[in-house]
């Protein structure tokens, strides 16, 4: 493992993507940056998923992370709301997996569990946690890019793990872990 990475944590959404970065240096983490993207305003649910692509690919192109974290849809009772938020999910692993950057996925409960030792945290409390391990001076108003910077802190205290979660190297790493998911014709 290298001395030093980059790894960019996402929280996918069509309303508001989190995002948020670590500097791993040996054994520490160093705070880069956290942010969103708001796409409250949009309409089409086509451009929001170009723009979640685009978006993904400016903070590659940006930070050039080593390593991405990304949060898993959790399982709720909407099922639009799940195929909207996979569709987002899929299309942030589309643009790391297009840099050829490896993807893991985790659920929130175990980002929640790495973070505050308790898998049903509320927002706040990851915040909060964060705010105290990353030396952060103030939160954001929304917590969306909090959970975006908790995916890439979970991700650092899992490195090193044998079972962290679904992750990809590319493409072909991808389709070779999903065949039920690929169609042949």
């Amino acid at each position: 493992m290298a001395a030093e990475r980059i790894i960019l944590g996402i929280d996918p959404g069509t309303t508001i993507m989190g995002f948020g970065l670590i500097k791993v240096v040996k054994n520490s983490m160093e705070f880069i940056q956290l942010n969103e993207l708001n796409l409250a305003k949009m309409t089409d649910p086509y451009l929001k998923l170009q723009r979640i692509f685009e978006r993904t690919i400016e903070l590659i192109d940006t930070h050039h992370p080593d390593e991405i974290a990304i949060e898993a849809p959790f399982f709720g009772k909407n099922v639009q709301s799940m195929l909207k938020l996979g569709r987002a999910q899929g299309v942030a692993m589309a643009a790391g997996l297009s840099r050829q950057i490896p993807v893991t996925e985790y659920e929130p409960k175990k980002i929640k569990m790495a973070i505050t030792g308790n898998g049903n945290a509320s927002k706040e409390q990851v915040a909060k946690m964060l705010q105290q391990l990353l030396g952060l001076k103030e939160l954001p108003k929304n917590l969306d890019s909090t959970d975006g910077l908790a995916a890439a802190v979970c991700h650092f205290f899992n490195s090193g793990k044998t079972v962290v979660g679904k992750s990809y190297s590319g493409w072909d790493a991808f389709v070779s872990q999903n065949t039920d998911r690929v169609i042949k014709k």
